[in-house]
């Protein structure tokens, strides 16, 4: 009997399972954490700016609900004065005085009873509403740098020494926002003139 050589069916041993080296760690660990600070950076410059633009549209939203009601109320009213508030009672501007100062009193019909007063009071530099209505007084505006809002003009923009009839009513409104956490301070500047509809 002849023997023959059969090839070995044992499996070969196990191929040992390579790893990082150092260099390739540091560079993995160098990428991980320049791609997290990249990250974190864009997240906290969009929330700033998300800061940024929300106090800018707060402020520009209030502005114009604020400027909306008091054209509207010029535009419909009955007749205005200009005048001053001192020690919360409304002192108008006289015929032969400059048609300027704080306050601005609307009638909106017939009835002096009722009224609606708009006016900038200087001790805490707040811009308001009230109404012939007791305790409805609003704050619509804080930081008011310019105390004189309103101005009695002709059509041309000369301030009148009289009360016309045709008059324009011109609102001049400056104010800002203090800084705030993460909010920028900014100012602001409103401007608007407006006559009523239904001349007498």
């Amino acid at each position: 009997m002849k023997l023959r050589a059969f090839p070995s069916r044992r499996p070969a041993p196990p191929m040992a399972r390579g790893g990082f080296t150092l260099p390739e760690l540091l560079v993995a660990v160098t990428l991980l954490v320049l791609l997290t600070g990249g990250i974190v950076t864009a997240h906290l410059f969009g929330l700033s700016m998300f800061h940024l633009t929300e106090t800018k549209l707060s402020a520009t939203d209030e502005a114009r609900k604020a400027m909306g009601r008091l054209v509207e109320e010029v535009r419909t009213c009955k007749s205005t004065w200009i005048g001053n508030v001192k020690n919360g009672e409304f002192v108008a501007v006289l015929d032969g005085e400059t048609q300027a100062g704080t306050g601005l009193l609307i009638y909106p019909g017939t009835n002096t009873a009722n009224y609606i007063i708009y006016f900038v009071n200087p001790s805490d530099q707040t811009f308001r509403r009230t109404t012939s209505k007791p305790g409805s007084a609003q704050i619509l505006a804080q930081s008011v740098a310019d105390t004189t809002g309103f101005r009695g003009q002709d059509f041309s923009g000369t301030v009148l020494t009289n009360n016309q009839n045709n008059r324009v009513i011109h609102f001049n409104l400056e104010f800002y926002q203090a800084r705030k956490f993460a909010r920028v301070a900014d100012r602001y500047k409103l401007e608007t003139a407006v006559t009523r509809r239904v001349l007498d």
